[in-house]
């Protein structure tokens, strides 16, 4: 089965509520009021985009497979910094969460939304330090269309994670942030001279597990989460 294909079935399974998300979702769930939280949504758009292949030498996923990410600008005072999917609030414009996901990847990245396949919605995450119910869109870039940063007051850059650097073992780590006096730990991979982790490595973390596509890595790795 093709990576498109394995990726389609998710999204098919994801439909029929048949994915039962990690215990660390169900605990960020549980402190989110749906009453109250704002809804937003990201795209997870993976595709065959470059002629440069993985580091990695191995993997499941072939080594032209990419993920398009974003770095937030270091100014933004909501998760400055981080690596993230495109993606932001849903406008009562953008009619759901397609809508909004597809129109803030073209604000940030630029991207020509009509070579994008989406292939469906993942159940919602809960993002309780900013209040956010966020539905991930799993989609498949099926014509390229150049991307860079369109604000750079919004992101830093725009670039394509190779998904097999993303699985390496050698580049999973588990980042280490305290807050309030507590310690909290997310899964964090280490790709293209940056560090995924928070809501995006979780969001990862998952995705993965759910495809099949992780390799055993070694969570007692330990890296403080950049802030």
């Amino acid at each position: 089965m093709t990576a498109r294909a394995e990726l389609a079935a998710l999204a098919d399974r994801a439909a029929r509520g048949d994915l039962q998300p990690h215990d660390d979702i169900n605990w960020r769930m549980a402190r989110m009021d749906p009453a109250t939280a704002r809804r937003a949504a990201v795209l997870i758009l993976f595709g065959v985009l470059d002629d440069i292949p993985s580091v990695a030498q191995v993997g499941p996923v072939p080594a032209d497979l990419d993920l398009l990410l974003v770095q937030r600008a270091d100014t933004l005072g909501s998760h400055p910094g981080q690596v993230a999917f495109p993606g932001g609030g849903i406008d009562p414009s953008d009619g759901g969460p397609v809508g909004a996901a597809l129109r803030e990847a073209v604000e940030e990245t630029g991207l020509d939304v009509s070579g994008v396949d989406v292939l469906g919605e993942l159940p919602q995450v809960g993002v309780p330090i900013s209040n956010f119910l966020v539905t991930p869109v799993l989609g498949w870039w099926a014509s390229p269309s150049p991307v860079d940063v369109v604000d750079y007051g919004e992101s830093a850059r725009v670039f394509r994670a190779p998904v097999r650097d993303l699985l390496d073992p050698a580049r999973r780590r588990m980042a280490v942030v305290e807050r309030g006096g507590r310690s909290y730990e997310s899964p964090a991979f280490l790709v293209s001279d940056a560090v995924v982790w928070g809501f995006t490595g979780l969001v990862l973390n998952q995705l993965f597990d759910h495809l099949g596509w992780t390799r055993p890595w070694d969570s007692s790795r330990k890296i403080p989460a950049p802030l």
